[in-house]
């Protein structure tokens, strides 16, 4: 059998024999130009180098809290990276490599700078897309020759005019100020970019439908951003949307439902394992309460009770049953006021639970 070497299998030998002769200079000539190309050889080379320390990762992620690197999972809506083992966050903010600066080559498969393409990606959630042009500054034509002192006023009366068209056009004005209340809310309740660009396509989809035609901006931004959250499986209810954008539940929820009407959008419903986190987290409530919330609330979802009923309701409820069992004090009234209901609420989910899941009792 015939064994080839690859390009990069002759430079490592080339590479290892190069080192070796430094230490031979008792050889004479015609063992130093003898090259051992066995397969053998090579491959006992490339594995000694594989062991050495430069081929090991520099960029190796390790937790603060149990010093482990083989549980780190990555949560791309967030863009956050977590220890699976502990719950310990590790990057907050990971960076988006999928956008990156594309380079065009020539014939002669040099890069051609003049022609890469840099800077921001498009995107649904600015006014222009991130497409807009403007008139340059320099007074050069296109083939880089000063233009002529007699065009230069005219030149410059297009960019006062070009820059006035594109502040004060109505559908940009509209767009720029929906926009910058949506960037509010993005600040204020950490969302995440997938969501804030679903929140700008669910509202330029209510624009070309003429749904603003009579209705508040902050508003329409506030219903879609609650569609967008419920479409991505995020935890925000419709008060957390209402406190951050000062604008009333009452509004937001009876626009929700005419774009919904409007949009003919198929809602998911919410995750109510979420809202149980959500809620354990403000109680500081233990791990071991909310393992076993999780675990009646799956028995609750299979025996379908959980249709109709509110989700954050519902959870403070698993949450405050979970605590019982587990010998966890947390009065009702805590509870109740965590999760944002009532205390009546909390007691008639407790009584239609325990009335049909007899495991409870």
């Amino acid at each position: 059998m015939v064994r080839y070497l690859t390009p990069g299998q002759v430079i490592i030998h080339h590479r290892f024999l190069k080192r070796n002769e430094k230490h031979s200079n008792g050889k004479s000539s015609k063992e130093k130009q003898h090259h051992n190309f066995s397969i053998d050889k090579i491959q006992s080379i490339e594995k000694n180098k594989g062991n050495n320390n430069f081929s090991k990762p520099h960029n190796q992620i390790l937790c603060s809290i149990c010093n482990r690197s083989d549980n780190i999972v990555t949560d791309y809506e967030s863009g956050e990276i977590i220890c699976s083992s502990c719950g310990m966050v590790l990057v907050d903010k990971v960076e988006d490599t999928s956008h990156l600066e594309r380079s065009i080559f020539s014939k002669g498969g040099q890069i051609d700078e003049t022609r890469a393409r840099t800077g921001a990606p498009t995107s649904l959630a600015s006014h222009d897309m991130g497409l807009a042009t403007i008139v340059g500054k320099d007074d050069k034509d296109a083939s880089g020759k000063k233009i002529d002192p007699s065009v230069h006023y005219t030149m410059q009366r297009l960019r006062i005019w070009d820059f006035r068209l594109q502040l004060n056009s109505r559908s940009n004005r509209s767009l720029r100020e929906a926009f910058m209340i949506l960037d509010t809310l993005k600040d204020k309740l950490g969302l995440s970019d997938a969501a804030i660009e679903n929140t700008a396509y669910l509202y330029r989809k209510a624009q070309q439908r003429q749904f603003l035609r009579g209705r508040s901006t902050p508003s329409v931004i506030c219903a879609t951003t609650y569609i967008a959250c419920r479409d991505l499986g995020i935890s925000k209810t419709m008060k957390d949307i209402a406190i951050a954008s000062n604008v009333k539940r009452k509004s937001i929820a009876r626009i929700y439902r005419q774009l919904v009407l409007e949009l003919d959008y198929k809602v998911p419903n919410i995750d109510p394992v979420k809202c149980i986190a959500k809620v354990a987290n403000k109680a500081n409530l233990t791990e071991k309460t909310k393992r076993q919330a999780i675990n009646i609330m799956q028995k609750v979802t299979e025996n379908e009770i959980s249709a109709g009923k509110d989700p954050m309701g519902l959870a403070a409820t698993v949450l405050y049953i979970s605590s019982i069992k587990t010998g966890e004090s947390i009065s009702q009234k805590e509870i109740s006021g965590v999760a944002g209901v009532t205390e009546v609420t909390l007691r008639n989910r407790f009584k239609d639970l325990t009335c049909q899941l007899t495991d409870l009792n």
